[in-house]
C-alpha cells in the first residue's frame, strides 16, 4: 500500500430514543431543509428524488418520537397546499447541524492525529 495514499474517516451522526429507534439524522435533516426551501412535502420529495409517502413517513416517525409536530400543514385548494416548519423543526435543524459539524470535525482531527502517528508509519 502506498503510504502517500490519502485516507479519511467516515462517521454518521443520528439521534435515537432509548429503544434504539432513530428520531433524527442527516436524511431527516435533508427532508426538513427541502420542505423549508420548497414550501411543500411533495415539492421536497421531488427535489430529493423520494416518494411522497417515504418523506411523509420519515416526518411522521420523527414527530411521533418527539411527541410534537414539525410541520404546519396548509390545506390545498385553488392556491395549493403547503407546509412550513414549526419553531421546533427550525431549532432541530439548527442544533443538529451544530452537533453534526462538531462530531465530524472532532473525528477528522482525532483520526488524523492517530493515523499520522500510529498507523501511517507502518504502511
Amino acid at each position: 500500500m502506498d503510504s502517500n495514499t490519502p485516507f479519511s474517516i467516515r462517521s454518521k451522526v443520528w439521534i435515537e430514543d432509548d429503544s434504539g429507534k432513530v428520531i433524527f439524522g442527516l436524511g431527516r435533516f435533508r427532508i426538513l431543509s427541502a420542505i423549508d426551501r420548497c414550501g411543500s412535502i411533495s415539492a421536497a420529495a421531488k427535489e430529493l428524488k423520494m416518494g411522497y409517502r417515504a418523506v411523509w413517513g420519515k416526518i411522521k416517525a420523527t414527530e411521533e418520537g418527539l411527541g410534537q409536530p414539525l410541520l404546519i400543514r396548509n390545506a390545498g385548494g385553488k392556491t395549493g397546499g403547503g407546509s412550513e416548519l414549526t419553531p421546533l423543526a427550525r431549532t432541530l435543524l439548527k442544533e443538529f447541524k451544530k452537533i453534526h459539524t462538531h462530531v465530524l470535525g472532532e473525528s477528522d482531527t482525532f483520526f488524523a492525529s492517530v493515523f499520522e502517528r500510529k498507523i501511517k508509519d507502518d504502511l
